[in-house]
This record gives structure tokens, C-alpha cells and sequence, in this order.
């Protein structure tokens, strides 16, 4: 059983566009995630900050991590989509990060998609694992049903529902 703990505040459609400013669907920031980099790490969580992760943009949420002797800064998502604060997790956690490896501005850093405390748990969703799209740039539905474990979403396709992000428009 999959439970998927994700604390959505807003989409981007309700957010200051001051707050969105680097972190929209195909800015800068958001095509270094390049799927051909994708990635599963296993670490120690040890704290989670604010950090601005390119010149001009909104602050982030970044998690730092140990893997061996290496310190790695792993990016999840946009402050007002989720502050340093929200992340439920305790010093020397072990975890694994799914994502990619980019580099930005001269620094090799992880861009999670993903980040899981068991084999079962999934504390923290960001993006799509398959292309990397934010969820802070998807509708509201369409974090909903990227959010439900893989079982409901199996159940509910069998039962003729569509995907919101596959709906045709009226």
C-alpha cells in the first residue's frame, strides 16, 4: 500500500506571479531536468532550507542530504508550494530521492522528483518521475490524481475514469 503525503498550497494559476518567477512550465530553471539524468539515491536526510537556486528567481525548498562522505543539495519545489518548515522528515533519516542530477549555476545539485522514507511511503511528490513536470504548474485534479497510489489509479481506469491530464476538451 502506497500513501502519498503531499501538501499542495496553491497551483500556479493561484500564485503571484512575483512568487512563480523562474519556476514556471518551460523556464530556464525547470528544463535542467533532463529525464536521460534520472536517478535513485539512498541518503541521510540532515535539514531542509531556502535557497534562491538561480539569479532572479522566487526562493526554493531544498533539502541537504548525505550519500558516503558526499553533501548534496536536492531541489523539491518553490517555497509557496512547500516551505522548508513542511518537510516531514528528522535529522539522519534514511531516505531515498528519486530525480535527476543538473547542474545549476556551476553546482552539481539533485532535482527530486520524488522522495520516499520506505519502500511503501512516499512523503514527498513533486514532479512527474516519467518527464519532470512541476506539480505547481498542473491543475489541481491533476496533482489529485498523480498523488493517488498506483492501485486507486489502476481501479479507477478500470472503471472507465480518465485521467485529467488526458481529458479531451469541450
Amino acid at each position: 500500500m502506497i500513501f502519498a503525503a503531499n501538501f499542495m498550497v496553491a497551483n500556479a494559476g493561484d500564485v503571484d506571479p512575483k512568487l512563480m518567477k523562474g519556476w514556471e512550465a518551460g523556464s530556464e530553471y525547470n528544463n535542467h531536468y533532463d529525464i536521460r539524468e534520472y536517478e535513485k539515491i539512498r541518503a541521510w536526510f540532515l535539514r531542509a532550507k531556502k535557497v534562491i537556486p538561480m539569479p532572479g528567481m522566487s526562493p526554493a525548498t531544498v533539502v541537504e542530504v548525505l550519500e558516503g562522505a558526499d553533501l548534496i543539495e536536492v531541489h523539491l519545489c518553490p517555497t509557496w508550494y512547500r516551505k522548508p518548515s513542511e518537510i516531514m522528515l528528522k535529522k539522519n533519516e534514511r531516505i531515498k530521492i528519486k530525480g535527476v542530477w543538473a547542474e545549476i549555476n556551476g553546482k552539481d545539485v539533485f532535482m527530486a522528483s520524488k522522495i520516499k522514507k520506505d519502500p511503501n511511503f512516499d512523503i514527498i511528490k513533486v514532479r512527474l518521475s516519467k518527464d519532470g513536470t512541476p506539480f505547481w504548474t498542473m491543475t489541481p485534479e491533476q496533482v489529485a490524481w498523480e498523488t493517488l497510489p498506483d492501485e486507486e489509479k489502476e481501479a479507477r481506469m478500470a472503471k472507465g475514469e480518465v485521467p485529467p491530464s488526458q481529458t479531451k476538451s469541450q
